[in-house]
């Protein structure tokens, strides 16, 4: 006769539960698979976070190097500002170095997350090459410009970033200007003013729309609003980094015979006459 179901042990309460199929059944490779498909995201997360400190930190940086337009003691004002020495008493340049260090680490972190996304070898150079030539997509263009704009400043921003850790103390009007002709550095820091800036701005737009910033009710029109900030943002600070370079460029020159002697401020100099 036909056992009843109490009689098997399938609803008693000690008795276990049938096993799932292997396939069904959760793993610890799988879970590990889940955490690993997140880490692009995280990735992509961290490069967008560390460009928007970069741009930030290019745009304070050119407002200071620029001050040398309203005048040498206030160029020298802010170089000495940096040094800390409103809080140790005198200036200290290694507080510079300090900052440039972690400037450059950003700056390197930022430049491998960014490799993830180029071109792995000459077969997918030419894939997408031929890509934006089909498309003719105006964000893909920038995209390529961003690409190649990075390309230079791994080499020109490295050089720069590496003379003020290791030089912080030769940061001042006679001494930057004197650098900048008398050391040759003018055509090196043209480069990387076009460069620094172009990037900075295609990087800043791509992550307002990647974001989701200043989005409003018409996505046309908040593309177009960004793109005329874009082209405004690249306009006024190339324009003013061409200018503060040739104010250096024009001090050098007039400097250079006396090249290598230090800034002294007009304070400085009433004090001692």
């Amino acid at each position: 006769m036909t056992r009843s179901i109490e009689q098997t042990g399938l609803f008693q309460p000690d008795a276990a539960a049938p096993a799932l199929p292997a396939a069904l059944a959760p793993s610890a490779h799988a879970a590990r698979r889940r955490a690993k498909r997140r880490w692009p995201a995280r990735l992509d997360l961290l490069q967008s976070a560390s460009g928007l400190f970069l741009a930030v930190f290019l745009v304070a940086h050119m407002f200071f190097v620029s001050s040398i337009l309203i005048g040498h003691d206030a160029f020298y004002t802010v170089a000495r500002f940096f040094e800390a020495g409103w809080l140790f008493g005198t200036p200290q340049p290694w507080v510079v170095s300090c900052v440039v260090g972690f400037v450059l680490a950003v700056f390197v972190g930022h430049a491998w997350l960014a490799l993830r996304k180029f071109p792995a070898n000459w077969r997918q150079y030419r894939a997408f090459a031929e890509h934006r030539r089909q498309l003719r997509h105006s964000d893909t263009g920038l995209w390529w410009l961003q690409l190649w704009t990075g390309f230079a400043l791994f080499f020109l921003g490295t050089v720069h970033l590496y003379g003020m850790l290791v030089h912080p103390e030769l940061i001042g009007p006679y001494e930057s200007a004197d650098r900048i002709w008398t050391g040759t550095m003018w055509p090196l820091y043209l480069l990387l003013l076009f460069a620094v800036e172009l990037h900075g701005s295609v990087g800043l737009y791509r992550l307002a729309l990647k974001w989701g910033w200043l989005e409003g009710r018409d996505p046309a029109a908040s593309r177009r609003r960004l793109r005329a900030v874009k082209t405004a943002f690249s306009v006024f600070f190339v324009g003013l980094g061409l200018v503060t370079l040739l104010a250096y460029v024009q001090l050098g020159i007039a400097h250079a015979d006396r090249a290598g002697e230090p800034y002294v401020p007009t304070a400085a100099k009433a004090a001692r006459g």
